[in-house]
């Protein structure tokens, strides 16, 4: 999504906090705190801020992201619409829906003139997509400064659940210089780099430990401009997952020890490690929440499935957990299919009251320590 999309989206949110009674104001990325990565576009939408403060002492925060993976253009052959059981539309899963949870949970809260709390944040970001390269160090300030978070991705529609942990995601980025020349009268002029690229895959293809769940698999690769020149130029790319924050710097290091040993002389192998996401890990302070609310789910007659093995996925709660010992919990959104798919993607409207009223008596009770 373009920044001026993403500003006209924000400025509809904004405008549905202050109505609701929030002290809002938009944050634009910081260019310092900005995490530049291969993809990080140039111009970075702004986040929407909101705070309500209460009489309590209970901090609170809810977090949700704005943009989506969907191209100019699309909606007009995919409107919303209501099949049955099933919201669609573009990002309705992926988190439309989580922005509507918190409006209406707040809204929930306002009818019933609840202010026990200390304050409730939101903070709903647009780079979520991008691996919120220029909203993470405020994710984690935030984090770090409330009782609790709660983050509102979708749960699916098989699965009635909230997340306690989520997987880490990093990227492995090699970059090598050669030297061209022609490939049939003269290749022992050149310095093949698609050679010196395909020795560095090789000995560093076995760095994955099932023990710990770190994973790294190469997925991409690059090289060459002709069939008849020796490439002066290869890359490739490494897809990394971990389930502890501390398995980054062990990665990083092997494969910087790795790539040392070279095939071809007077090549250059450059290295990029891109920290994409944190994992989020389980905690005792989590889980103890998360038991709360299915005790909660509970009174409605509804089974809440707590998730304590990464799926795979990172999401911005991750972020919020970095430098906090209080509770982090994901997907408080509405149960829902189909991310980033062409034509399908819905959310079930049967979740919506359910997930309402999680949302709300959690917050409730958290602000009156009724759950630890």
């Amino acid at each position: 999504m373009t920044a001026k999309r993403l500003d006209k989206i924000s400025e509809l949110i904004a405008g549905r906090l202050r109505a609701l009674g929030g002290a809002v104001e938009f944050i634009e990325p910081n260019p310092a705190d900005i995490y530049r990565m291969v993809d990080t576009p140039k111009q970075i939408g702004r986040m929407v801020h909101a705070r309500f403060t209460g009489t309590g002492s209970k901090k609170i925060l809810l977090i949700a992201h704005m943009d989506t993976v969907y191209l100019r253009g699309m909606l007009a052959k995919q409107p919303f619409r209501v099949d049955g059981n099933r919201a669609y539309g573009l990002g309705i899963a992926d988190d439309k829906q989580g922005i509507a949870v918190i409006l209406h949970t707040l809204a929930v809260l306002k009818a019933m003139n609840f202010r026990d709390y200390g304050l409730v944040t939101v903070l709903i970001n647009a780079d979520e997509e991008v691996s919120s390269a220029g909203s993470r160090s405020l994710l984690t300030k935030l984090g770090g400064e409330h009782d609790a978070v709660f983050s509102l991705e979708g749960s699916r529609v098989d699965s009635d659940r909230l997340s306690l942990t989520t997987a880490g995601i990093a990227a492995v980025v090699l970059n090598i210089e050669g030297k061209a020349s022609h490939a049939g009268s003269s290749p022992e002029n050149g310095r093949n780099a698609l050679y010196e690229l395909a020795h560095q895959i090789l000995q560093t293809r076995d760095l994955s430990d099932p023990k710990t769940g770190l994973k790294m698999n190469w997925t991409v690769a690059a090289a060459g401009t002709n069939r008849n020149v020796i490439p002066a130029m290869a890359s490739a790319t490494a897809d990394v997952r971990v389930l502890r924050v501390a398995d980054y710097d062990g990665i990083e290091e092997k494969v910087k020890e790795r790539i040392k040993k070279q095939l071809i002389p007077d090549t250059k192998v450059n290295m990029t490690f891109e920290r994409r996401r944190p994992p989020l890990e389980l905690t005792p302070a989590n889980a103890a929440l998360a038991k709360h609310a299915q005790t909660i789910y509970a009174e409605i007659g509804k089974k809440l499935i707590v998730g304590d093995v990464a799926e795979g996925g990172g999401t911005d709660a991750a972020f919020a957990a970095l430098k906090t010992k209080a509770p982090v919990i994901e997907r408080f959104g509405l149960q829902g299919f189909g991310s980033h798919s062409s034509d399908s993607e819905y959310v079930h409207i049967d979740s919506i009251e359910p997930r309402l009223y999680l949302l709300t008596r959690m917050i409730m009770d958290v602000a009156q320590g009724k759950a630890k």
